[in-house]
C-alpha cells in the first residue's frame, strides 16, 4: 500500500496529523502508521508493527476473539493484520494479549489503529462462523471511527 504512495504524499499526510488531524488506520492502515521502509506514515515514533500471530501459522483470515477494555469480548474479521505491540494505550487484545487496538496522539493529532475489521460487512464472513453478529461489529466500528473524529479516549488497559 505504501509503494503506491508518492513520499510527498506520505510527508504531507504525517504533517496533517502531526498538526492535528485525526487518522484512524484499520488493518493496512495500522500498518502503514507505522515505521514501514515502504513508505510508512511512521506515526508511532519508530515502532514497526509485526503481524498477528495467526499469520506465523499460515492463518490468512480468521474469526478473532478480540477484548477491548470495559467491553464484552467480540468475534471480528480479521485478515493479515497486525499485532500493534509497542505504542499507544492499549484498546484491545487478541487471544494472546498483544494489542489488536491502540490509541494515542501523534504529534497534536490523534490516531486509533486496529489490526482487526470491526466494519467487515457480512459478505466477508463467508465460510466462517462467527458468534458475534455483524452488526455487533459494526457497531464497535462506529465507535472507533466516532473516538476518531471527536479525539475521545477509548478505554483503555
Amino acid at each position: 500500500m505504501g509503494k503506491g504512495l508518492a513520499p510527498s504524499t506520505v510527508a504531507r499526510v504525517r504533517h496533517a496529523v502531526t498538526n492535528g488531524l485525526s487518522y484512524l488506520g484499520i488493518c493496512a492502515g495500522a500498518f502503514l502508521a507505522g515505521n514501514t521502509p515502504f513508505y510508512g506514515l511512521n506515526l508511532s515514533n519508530g515502532v514497526v508493527f509485526p503481524f498477528y500471530a495467526a499469520e506465523a501459522q499460515g492463518i490468512r483470515k480468521a474469526a478473532v476473539w478480540v477484548l477491548a477494555a470495559g467491553e464484552p469480548p467480540l468475534q471480528h474479521y480479521w485478515e493479515d493484520g497486525p499485532a500493534l505491540t509497542g505504542w499507544g494505550d492499549v484498546v484491545a487484545k487478541y487471544p494472546n494479549g498483544t494489542p489488536a487496538i491502540v490509541e494515542a496522539r501523534a504529534g497534536e493529532g490523534w490516531v486509533i489503529l486496529s489490526g482487526i475489521h470491526p466494519e467487515a460487512p457480512e459478505s466477508w464472513r463467508r465460510g466462517m462462523t462467527f458468534m458475534t453478529p455483524a452488526t455487533t461489529d459494526n457497531a464497535y466500528a462506529a465507535k472507533l471511527i466516532d473516538a476518531a473524529l471527536r479525539r475521545a479516549p477509548l478505554a483503555h488497559f
